[in-house]
């Protein structure tokens, strides 16, 4: 039984260690190109898998900025104000993705990352706005 466990402590050691040489690279990249979109969005993705909330939320933040038309950075925004508390913010950033066109309703309802959003009250504004698109949300 030892063997699973040091065998499991092992691949979490790699993933992590795999993980931090992404975040490397792709900081790497921003600093040569700081306006480099889909770099932005990895390294946003990556500091999240991380844990690392806030320097996510920073990049999201940039990238609402840069693409203050796209439905999947506003979504991406609700989620790292969600995962750090932030409901109002979360809730405000989530309406202008559905504003925006995002529309996966399955993945918004389950994701994890917006659970806090859901938990709160603010979230069913949220579910009459999809209400009034004609789709049910969990």
């Amino acid at each position: 039984m030892p063997e699973k466990i040091s065998a499991r402590k092992k691949t979490k050691h790699r993933e992590s260690k795999d993980l931090e040489i992404k975040i490397q690279f792709m900081e790497g990249i921003v600093r040569r190109d700081p306006e480099y979109i889909e770099a932005l969005q990895l390294l946003g993705d990556h500091y999240t898998q991380r844990g690392s909330y806030d320097q996510g939320l920073r990049i999201d933040e940039k990238l609402s900025r840069l693409e203050p038309n796209n439905p999947l950075v506003f979504y991406n925004l609700a989620c790292s104000y969600s995962l750090i508390g932030q409901v109002d913010l979360a809730a405000h950033a989530l309406k202008k993705a559905l504003t925006l066109g995002y529309r996966d309703f399955k993945w918004l309802a389950r994701d994890p990352d917006l659970r806090t959003l859901r938990k709160d009250p603010v979230f069913l504004e949220i579910k009459a706005k999809i209400r009034k698109m004609n789709v049910k949300i969990a």
